[in-house]
C-alpha cells in the first residue's frame, strides 16, 4: 500500500506488480500530484546515490488503510512489513498496523531504512513509539550506528548495537517474545542478534567486476529473508535467501530480477 498520482508512473508499477503477483492496494491521490519519482546515480564501482521526489506518496492517507477491504488485509497477514522511510508519510497508519500486530500477536517487522530517519528528532520519536511492536528490525551497517550515534551508546560494534536494539521494551501482548535484530553489512557477514547472542551469517561472494548496481541490494535482502520467515524456515535460511536475493540485484541494472530464480 501506499500514494500515487493519477498518470503513467502508476500504471507502470501497478501493471509490473501485479505481473509478479504483488497484491497493490495504491491510494490516487485526487489533487493532480504526480507519482513520486526516483533518481539513481551509479558511480564506475557500481555504488550509488539516490534523490528522491515523494510528490504523491507523501499524501498516503490513512483513511485509506482503514477501508474494509484493505483493513482486512491487515487483519489476515501474519507479518506485516514497513520500510522506516513510511515514518516520514503517515505514522498513524504504521501505528495502526503494529498495534493490530501486538493485539494479534502477529510479527511486524520494520526496516531502519536511512540514517535520517534516526537522527530527524520527530522521525526518531515515531520510530521509537513503534519499537515496542518490532518482532523484526532490519538495517545496514550506516543505518545501525547512527542510530546508536542517536542513542548516545558510543559503540559502533554492529553486535552490541543489535543487542541494544533487542533488549528494547516490548508491547502490551508481545511481553517476553524475543526481539529479531538484522544488520546487513554488505560483503562482510550478515549480524543477527537472537536468542539471547549475536551470530554471523556468511553472504553471497560476488565479483567486483560482476557487480553492476547496488540500489536495492538491502531491500531485495528484506524480500529473501521474508520469503522464508513467512514458510516458519529458520533464520540461518532466512538470511541465505536474503543473501541470495541481494547477490542477484547487484548484478544487474536497476531493481529487476531475472524471470527464474535458481535458489534452491
Amino acid at each position: 500500500m501506499g500514494a500515487v498520482g493519477d498518470d503513467e508512473y502508476a500504471k507502470i508499477m501497478k501493471e509490473q506488480a501485479s505481473a509478479d503477483g504483488v497484491d497493490v492496494r495504491y491510494f490516487a491521490v485526487a489533487d493532480g500530484t504526480p507519482s513520486g519519482t526516483c533518481a539513481v546515480a551509479v558511480n564506475t564501482a557500481g555504488e550509488r546515490s539516490l534523490v528522491a521526489n515523494l510528490a504523491a506518496a507523501n499524501k498516503y492517507d490513512v483513511a485509506h488503510l482503514k477501508r474494509p477491504e484493505n483493513w482486512a488485509l491487515v487483519e489476515s497477514a501474519k507479518i506485516c512489513y514497513s520500510a522506516g522511510f513510511f515514518i516520514t508519510v503517515s505514522p498513524e497508519s504504521m501505528q495502526a498496523v503494529a498495534q493490530e500486530c501486538s493485539d494479534k500477536d502477529k510479527t511486524y517487522c520494520l526496516n531502519l531504512s536511512a540514517p535520517f530517519i534516526s537522527e530527524v528528532p520527530p522521525f526518531k520519536a515515531t520510530m521509537m513509539e513503534l519499537m515496542p511492536h518490532v518482532d523484526v528490525l532490519f538495517g545496514n551497517e550506516t543505518e545501525a550506528r547512527a542510530f546508536a550515534a542517536t542513542e548516545g551508546w558510543g559503540t559502533e560494534d554492529l553486535a552490541e548495537i543489535a543487542a541494544k536494539v533487542a533488549a528494547f521494551p516490548r508491547s502490551a501482548g508481545k511481553e517476553g517474545k524475543e526481539r529479531t535484530v538484522v544488520f546487513t553489512h554488505g560483503s562482510e557477514p550478515t549480524v543477527v542478534f537472537t536468542e539471547g547472542k549475536a551470530t554471523t551469517f556468511p553472504v553471497l561472494e560476488v565479483a567486483k567486476d560482476a557487480i553492476v548496481d547496488t540500489n536495492g541490494a538491502g531491500d531485495a535482502f528484506v524480500g529473501g529473508y521474508l520469503s522464508q520467515l513467512v514458510q516458519g524456515k529458520a533464520i540461518s535460511e532466512c538470511c541465505r535467501a536474503g543473501s541470495y536475493a541481494a547477490s542477484v540485484i547487484i548484478q544487474r541494472s536497476g531493481c529487476t530480477l531475472p524471470e527464474k530464480a535458481e535458489f534452491a
